[in-house]
């Protein structure tokens, strides 16, 4: 699995506390951004951007406590642009979300 939903869950918490409208929300803002930074990676014209879009990711991943997700991301930033494999599990990693 590609995230811990305790401790996206628990960050959130202590962010906006017990408001689970709010967590709701930002976890789907998160989705989200996840979705884009994926499809940046997917349309990459080159290695700088797929870097780039990996890079994105990783620091969502961070930002939300997706401890695997930024490791992926950290890994395929260091792929060739457009790699099948890396494409694979990032997009499984994506969906799992």
């Amino acid at each position: 699995m590609a995230y811990d939903p305790g401790a996206i869950d628990a960050i959130l918490a202590a962010a906006v506390g017990d408001e689970p409208g709010l967590i709701a929300e930002l976890r789907e803002a998160f989705l989200d951004s996840a979705k884009r930074c994926f499809a940046a990676m997917e349309d990459a014209p080159d290695d700088d951007a797929w870097r780039g879009a990996a890079l994105r990711m990783k620091g969502l991943a961070a930002s939300f406590g997706a401890i695997r997700l930024m490791a992926m991301a950290s890994q395929a930033a260091e792929k060739p642009f457009g790699d099948p494999d890396t494409l694979r599990r990032m997009k499984q990693a994506v969906v799992r979300l």
